[in-house]
């Protein structure tokens, strides 16, 4: 779904292919074009707000058709979680047809032609590969490559950089660790074998998808019979504290943690007050950077052990925060699954 760099990836695969092709002296240049048949992603799918696949799989099978593919398939929306049903496969195939008699991308010939910025991605897309292409061609070719353990080596160290952009959000994975649904629950339909990665053992490559650390995470908690809740306190600075519970609304519900929002409270013992009564097991302090230094020690002081206490942020005075024994903090740079790990640890699930 990175809408441009697929259509430069496909480009760069053509140009790359007819001047390998080409080395090989044939006796015409039809073996130079060569014939691409694209599927769309099933890597980026989510078992979680599973009709975002839909609009991942249209963008996909957009940059496919303009990038000049000679056939595609969509894949189907569910795909990731049971076996495709009519409606699914229905709504898969009308993206093809849509794309063809109404947006006519089969009556262009190369609609990303002439594009600076196309143009360059691909020819950074295509050296790079090259570069690559030759290192395996000096270590013996592919197959010494991958018998040797280069293969593997490779596209694992890519997959765990991917793994960390989507626990860190450098890479939004929409419903999964961004903006999840917040009133969604797992239905009987999704197994834990849908969300449970496959092992790669030894000099193996096991197929997965990039949201199934977060949804594994999230069905344990649907599954676990206990509803935890995480209660946003809004205090001091009023446009800083709804920014901070916006952000940590979309934090904890990742993980299926039911989120408390409030619009303000106008001091901070009844934030506490209204706190201790939702029986919320985190209480997020969401104020300024400027306000934490009061605020959140007195937080401190009237919930005592009740709950388990979050600072939205990274203030400044974190070192003072830290040294009264407020040792939770969320903010922009979290690993966002390690962090939820570990909240749902405290809290016994």
């Amino acid at each position: 779904s990175n809408y441009f760099m697929e259509m430069a990836k496909f480009r760069a695969a053509r140009m790359l292919w007819a001047n390998i092709v080409k080395a090989y002296n044939p006796a015409k240049n039809c073996p130079c074009k060569m014939f691409t048949h694209a599927v769309t992603s099933t890597w980026n799918q989510t078992a979680y707000d599973p009709y975002v696949n839909m609009l991942r799989g249209t963008t996909e099978a957009m940059s496919a058709s303009i990038a000049g593919v000679h056939s595609l398939e969509v894949t189907p929306f569910n795909k990731a979680y049971e076996d495709p049903n009519e409606f699914s496969m229905r709504i898969a195939r009308n993206v093809e047809l849509l794309l063809k008699h109404e947006s006519h991308f089969d009556q262009v010939v190369d609609p990303a032609g002439g594009s600076y910025y196309i143009e360059n991605l691909t020819d950074s897309i295509a050296n790079e590969a090259w570069k690559l292409f030759r290192e395996i061609e000096e270590k013996g070719g592919y197959t010494a490559a991958y018998e040797s353990g280069f293969i593997v080596e490779r596209v694992k160290a890519s997959a765990a950089a991917k793994d960390k952009n989507i626990a860190t959000r450098r890479e939004i994975l929409l419903g999964a660790n961004q903006y999840p649904n917040f009133t969604e629950v797992a239905g009987k339909e999704l197994t834990e074998a849908a969300v449970t990665r496959p092992v790669s053992e030894g000099n193996t490559l096991a197929p997965y998808r990039g949201s199934m650390a977060f949804e594994a995470m999230r069905l344990h908690v649907d599954r676990s019979g206990k509803a935890p809740k995480a209660f946003m306190l809004t205090c001091g600075s009023l446009a800083m504290a709804r920014a901070r519970a916006q952000f940590s609304c979309n934090f904890f519900a990742c993980a299926g943690i039911k989120v408390i929002d409030n619009t303000f409270f106008k001091s901070i013992e009844e934030g506490v007050k209204a706190a201790l009564e939702s029986k919320a097991e985190i209480v997020v302090v969401c104020a300024s950077d400027d306000d934490y230094a009061e605020a959140a020690p007195k937080v401190k002081e009237l919930l005592g052990d009740k709950a388990i206490l979050v600072v939205a942020g990274a203030p400044a005075c974190m070192p003072e925060l830290e040294a009264q024994g407020i040792k939770n903090f969320i903010n922009v740079k979290s690993n966002v699954l390690e962090t939820l790990k570990f909240y749902l640890k405290e809290m016994g699930i």
